[in-house]
């Protein structure tokens, strides 16, 4: 697995510069994150230049797991209490920086989580393949309280992994916070990470607003959806060489 930090500075967050740009991305408290429709884009410090790459993300997994929940907290909307599932395909955008280490930059990730009911997957052929369609990542998600859910996942990776689908490849863990029902274990988690070699993360997805442990928490998940995304584009380059756009090209 890709080892955390190779490509993006995790360092950097805590640094000036970093701090500077993520209160671009925050409410006044620092504490909840500022939402962005697909055409807005967050207003960097004056003395700050960031590239910016598009990625389209597919949320895969059962109906009821937790995508659209997770996809509320990390783009900074409001949490559905209840759940529902999602009429046709629902696009949500969310920016985040990230410090690309071998060129010393800046970039920011224009990340678009594309959510799809299950129940509009099986009426319309039409909606798979244009869900699918260009994809760049792939986050495979279950519930911890759950666990067919998280049995569930190698299929959907096997059934998704072909040729011509050159996306990135995650896990995310929703409702980790109740721990009292988890049907999950650790060492679940380990041996999937170990046979698939793609990390496994965890989110809880109740607000917490009162505290920095929420934005610690999302930080991570989005640092280390954009690092996987940016090792995808090396190594569909072949070599890691930058151009204007910031994305990879070989030489």
């Amino acid at each position: 697995m890709l080892s955390p930090g190779s490509l993006i500075s995790q360092e950097w967050y805590t640094s000036t510069t970093g701090k500077g740009v993520l209160s671009s991305l925050l409410t006044r408290n620092l504490l909840k994150r500022k939402p962005f429709g697909i055409l807005d884009k967050p207003v960097l410090p004056a003395n700050v230049t960031a590239d910016e790459v598009k990625y389209k993300i597919l949320m895969v997994g059962k109906s009821g797991v937790g995508k659209t929940s997770t996809i509320a907290k990390l783009s900074g909307n409001e949490i559905p209490t209840s759940h529902s599932e999602t009429p046709g395909i629902h696009i949500t955008s969310t920016q985040w920086p990230g410090l690309v280490r071998q060129m010393n930059k800046v970039i920011m990730f224009h990340l678009q989580f594309w959510d799809v009911g299950d129940g509009a997957m099986k009426k319309y052929e039409h909606i798979k393949s244009t869900w699918e369609n260009q994809a760049d990542c792939a986050i495979f998600l279950f519930s911890f309280v759950d666990r067919g859910s998280f049995e569930e996942i190698s299929q959907h990776i096997t059934r998704m992994t072909k040729p011509r689908n050159n996306f990135a490849k995650l896990v995310i863990g929703a409702k980790f916070d109740q721990h009292a029902h988890s049907e999950v274990t650790q060492r679940d988690i380990r041996d999937f990470e170990h046979t698939w070699k793609i990390p496994v993360l965890k989110i809880r997805n109740v607000p917490d607003t009162e505290t920095k442990n929420d934005m610690h928490e999302i930080s991570q998940i989005l640092t280390t959806i954009s690092e996987h995304l940016w090792h995808r584009d090396i190594l569909m380059a072949g070599r890691s060489v930058p151009v204007n756009d910031g994305k990879i090209s070989s030489c």
